[in-house]
């Protein structure tokens, strides 16, 4: 098998998980290129072997699966440079919470067996798509887990006009505006409020970031609609964010978000489930006494 290998920049104590990684796949004779930046991060900092790996710079890879090593940030990262390819991505969580990256690095052993057994799931995971009248997106339009309308350059509230399939829905004032899918419900949308939807449900969710009105909650919706965005603010500015990556946009900018035309495939082990990864992470069901 061939493997393409992204991983975190920031984390080179943690660099003795890459090397027993690359271990693994040199045992099972895998061939294994690596992201230019990631290698030179490691070339750097770590005193992982780094011979015979070949180098590729952005999309210009081709592989049968995509290894993200770090947390749910470079996973996201990893799916942006996959894009449309269809490889499945596994995430190896030497991060934190890591509900995308949720293999640990003393489970790498006993998942690439299963892997090379073809025991494993790619569960497709739909992306959102967002368009501008107005002003050029400079980056990718394509975000996994979201697409953020947020204020900027002021303390004040942004007015957003939000339309469903060219309806409208409500005028929030607020300091944003979070439309996320299920996969990333979990994520910053669930940190101020939004719902968690499971990932087969076809939905996304509108999640106002400290609304006005206390009266303003999350709504869910099917995910084929259209969902149209006019912002108004002070400064006359705002930030858009998708998946954390973030550009400022000018007042007046027409903002249109669809879901996207390709679906991004997460490896998952054959035992794990979406409500097994809930309860483990969200600490459903623990006792914080004990």
């Amino acid at each position: 098998m061939k493997f393409a290998l992204f991983g975190n920049t920031y984390q080179e104590h943690k660099s003795a998980h890459v090397t027993h990684l690359l271990e693994i796949l040199r045992r099972k004779e895998a061939h294994i290129c690596i992201h230019r930046e990631f290698y030179e991060f490691l070339r750097l900092h770590t005193n992982a072997d780094l011979t015979n790996l070949e180098i590729f710079n952005g999309h210009d890879f081709t592989a049968d699966m995509a290894l993200s090593v770090g947390g749910d940030g470079t996973f996201l990262k990893t799916a942006s440079l996959v894009g449309n390819k269809e490889i499945p991505i596994l995430g190896i969580n030497t991060g934190r919470l890591g509900f995308l990256a949720d293999i640990s690095p003393d489970q790498m052993e006993e998942t690439f067996d299963e892997i090379y057994q073809g025991m494993y799931l790619a569960e497709p995971r739909r992306v959102l798509k967002l368009t501008c009248n107005g002003q050029v997106l400079k980056g990718y339009p394509y975000g996994l887990n979201e697409i953020a309308i947020l204020k900027r350059d002021s303390s004040s509230m942004i007015t957003i006009r939000a339309y469903i399939n060219g309806e409208l829905l409500n005028v929030y004032q607020a300091d944003g505006l979070i439309v996320a899918t299920p996969t990333g419900s979990t994520g910053y949308s669930l940190s101020v409020g939004g719902p968690i939807l499971v990932p087969q449900s076809g939905t996304i969710s509108l999640t106002p970031v400290a609304p006005h009105s206390l009266n303003v909650r999350p709504i869910v919706i099917r995910d084929e609609w259209e969902v149209t965005l006019e912002v108004e603010s002070r400064s006359h500015n705002f930030l858009i964010a998708i998946d954390g990556r973030s550009e400022t946009f000018r007042e007046g900018t027409r903002l249109t978000i669809r879901r996207g035309e390709y679906f991004i495939r997460i490896v998952k082990r054959c035992h794990h489930s979406f409500f097994n990864t809930l309860r483990e992470k969200m600490m459903w069901g623990a006792d914080s006494r004990n």
